[in-house]
C-alpha cells in the first residue's frame, strides 16, 4: 500500500510539473521602438512570441484602439520564422501606434491563450511605456496669425507636361501657318531635296557627245550645229566660272577672261575664241567653213572642257580620254 502511495503522488507531481517545463518555453514579449516622441508622431510596437511549434498560440484580437489615449493605425499579418533551437519557432506582429495626449502613456499587456495536447493555458506580455512631449508654446506673444505654408521650389517634372504641351500647340500652328501658305501658292506641301547639282564639265561633255552623234554636218545643218557648239562652251563657262557668257557677246566673254587671268591658260582661251568667232561667222554672216574645220571645232570644244574643268578635290580623277581624242565627222 506504501508503494502505490508513492507511485501516486509521483504521477500527481508529473503531472503538474509537464505544463510548467511546457510554458518555460513559451516567452512572449511586447517591444517599443521610442520612449520618447513628439505628439502625434507614429511608434513601432513589436509583439514577439518564442514557442514549441507543437504548441497552438492564439494571439489576441486587436481593435483600433490599445487604451484611451493610444491608437493602433495600421496592423501587419502574423510572421512565423524558424530559430535555431529544435522545434522553436518565433512569430511576430508589428503594429503601429500613436497618441494625441501629451504624458506618460502606458500599452497596457497582451494575453496570448496556449493549447498543448488537452491542456489550456494562457501567457501575457509586460506593460510597454512611451512618453509624449508636446510642442513648445511661447504664452508671451499672445495670439498669432497661423502662418502660411512654405511654397516649395517647382520641378521639372512638374512643368515638363505643360513645357511639352506648349511645343506641341506650336508645332500644330507652324504646320496650319505652313500648310495655308503652300496651297495659296498652289505648291505640294512636301518637297522632295534637290538632287545634288552634277559638275558643269560632265553635263558640257555629254552634250557635245550627243552633237557628235547627231551628226548635223552631214544633213548641211551647218549653222545649227556651231550654235550648238558655242551654246554648249556658253552654258559651260556660266555654270564654271559664273560669266554670263550666254548674254555677253564673243568680245565680252573674252575679255572677261582677259581681266581674270589666273582663271584659264592663253592656250584654252585662244581655242575658245577660235570656236566662238567661227560660229559666229556661220550664223550672223553666213560663212561656210570647211569639212576639216567642223571637226577641228568640235575637238577644241573637247579639250577647253577638259583643260578647264574643275577637279574633285575628294577623288584625283584620271583626265578624260576624249581630252586627246581626235573627233572623226566622217
Amino acid at each position: 500500500m506504501k508503494k502505490l502511495k508513492y507511485l501516486a503522488v509521483g504521477m500527481a507531481l508529473f503531472l503538474l510539473e509537464a505544463p510548467t517545463v511546457q510554458a518555460q518555453k513559451i516567452q512572449a514579449r511586447a517591444v517599443i521602438d521610442s520612449t520618447n516622441v513628439l505628439i502625434g508622431d507614429q511608434l513601432n510596437l513589436r509583439l514577439e512570441v518564442d514557442q514549441p511549434n507543437n504548441v497552438i498560440l492564439e494571439f489576441p484580437e486587436i481593435s483600433d484602439s490599445l487604451s484611451s489615449s493610444v491608437e493602433v493605425i495600421e496592423k501587419s499579418p502574423l510572421d512565423t520564422f524558424q530559430l535555431d533551437a529544435e522545434n522553436q519557432i518565433k512569430i511576430i506582429q508589428n503594429l503601429t501606434i500613436t497618441s494625441f495626449d501629451s504624458g506618460r502613456q502606458v500599452v497596457p499587456p497582451f494575453y496570448f491563450r496556449l493549447k498543448y495536447e488537452e491542456l489550456y493555458d494562457s501567457i501575457e506580455t509586460l506593460p510597454a511605456e512611451f512618453f509624449v512631449h508636446s510642442m513648445p508654446i511661447d504664452t508671451t506673444k499672445g495670439p498669432v496669425d497661423i502662418k502660411r505654408p512654405y511654397e516649395a521650389p517647382v520641378t521639372l517634372k512638374e512643368v515638363s507636361p505643360y513645357i511639352l504641351g506648349v511645343i506641341l500647340i506650336g508645332a500644330l500652328l507652324f504646320f496650319l501657318f505652313y500648310y495655308i501658305q503652300r496651297r495659296r501658292q498652289n505648291k505640294p506641301i512636301f518637297v522632295k531635296p534637290p538632287k545634288p547639282k552634277e559638275p558643269a564639265h560632265l553635263i558640257a561633255l555629254r552634250e557635245l557627245d550627243r552633237i557628235k552623234e547627231e551628226k548635223l554636218w552631214q544633213s548641211e545643218e551647218i549653222k545649227t550645229y556651231y550654235s550648238l557648239v558655242s551654246d554648249t562652251l556658253r552654258t559651260y563657262i556660266e555654270d564654271r566660272f559664273q560669266i554670263q557668257a550666254m548674254e555677253y557677246t564673243t568680245v565680252e566673254t573674252v575679255q572677261a577672261f582677259e581681266q581674270q587671268k589666273n582663271l584659264i591658260s592663253a592656250k584654252s582661251l585662244e581655242e575658245l575664241k577660235s570656236i566662238l568667232n567661227l560660229s559666229d561667222l556661220v550664223k550672223f554672216a553666213k560663212y561656210h567653213p570647211l569639212p576639216d574645220d567642223h571637226n577641228l571645232t568640235l575637238m577644241n570644244a573637247y579639250f577647253f572642257v577638259n583643260q578647264t574643268k574643275q577637279e574633285d578635290k575628294k577623288t584625283s580623277q584620271p583626265q578624260d580620254d576624249r581630252e586627246g581624242e581626235e573627233v572623226d565627222l566622217k
